[in-house]
């Protein structure tokens, strides 16, 4: 199994040294989706997985889940958060087992999510208590200096409810001069690109494709998210949603290559690393 390149106390002291005047962002990969976001002594978590809940539920069917890369941290250890996201529904997304221990050490934690998952989210997590923040595509709200505004995403399809709200969104995430976007998950689709700001710092997108062989929703590959961080003149782009589980992921070498070729600015980052944007 993969060794995350920081892990448990290691990785929190790191996080927890960050002082308050800092005004970089940090940002740390936390597995699959999973990153946190620090600036000047805030924190920011976006779509954690930080357990083995799909790894047990689908043990003994004929989809396992069967885990590549160590947890780098227990959700209980992060005691300083008090926003966190969960683009859509998908456990690896929107995970009771990460998110009720962590509501469990952060008193009044705020979840930004598609308004039409709530119900079922409430119903997931009604051992917690949250705050729930709907957000829709288009929509703009600021939560503790976090200003975040949805885009549309399509995994597979783009899914609404009546109101015309969406199922799954991205965030582009404003703080300070930084300017991130997590996409969630999703595939290209047509007004994406024109959904994006031209000036960001940070895009933090998925990698690991669409394979109907799998039989899950898919998302863009290496190659699509190195042309659409080029398209929107990225500043940086990492990769995520992959080393996770073994029937649902790639290599980054298709990303970097299309990168490379492209002449856009990307990292690489391992479970648990530290990235700094300045």
């Amino acid at each position: 199994m993969i060794a995350p390149i920081k892990q448990d106390d290691e990785l929190l002291q790191e996080i927890q040294n960050v002082p308050r005047e800092d005004s970089r962002l940090h940002v740390w990969w936390l597995g699959q989706s999973g990153f946190l976001l620090k600036h000047e002594g805030s924190c920011l978590l976006l779509d954690p997985y930080l357990s083995d809940s799909l790894t047990l539920k689908y043990a003994q069917t004929d989809k396992p889940h069967v885990r590549m890369t160590e947890r780098c941290l227990k959700p209980t250890a992060l005691t300083n958060v008090s926003i966190v996201t969960a683009s859509h529904l998908h456990t690896d997304h929107l995970d009771a087992a990460t998110l009720i221990p962590l509501a469990m050490v952060n008193r009044g934690l705020k979840l930004v999510l598609p308004h039409p998952i709530i119900p079922e989210a409430k119903e997931r997590l009604n051992q917690a208590t949250f705050e729930y923040l709907g957000l829709d595509a288009g929509e703009q709200i600021k939560v503790d200096g976090w200003q975040m505004t949805g885009v549309t995403a399509a995994h597979d399809l783009i899914q609404r409810d009546a109101a015309g709200h969406c199922h799954c969104i991205g965030l582009i995430v404003r703080r300070g001069k930084f300017v991130i976007y997590h996409s969630g998950d999703t595939l290209w689709h047509k007004g994406l690109v024109d959904s994006l700001p031209r000036d960001c710092d940070l895009m933090l997108l998925p990698i690991n494709g669409n394979d109907p062989k799998r039989r899950v929703a898919g998302n863009l590959n290496g190659a699509e998210s190195a042309a659409l961080a080029k398209a929107c003149s990225a500043k940086l782009v990492v990769p995520c949603h992959y080393d996770m589980f073994e029937f649902n992921t790639v290599t980054p070498d298709e990303f970097v290559a299309a990168c490379q070729r492209l002449d856009q600015a990307h990292r690489l980052m391992l479970c648990g690393g530290h990235l700094i944007v300045e």
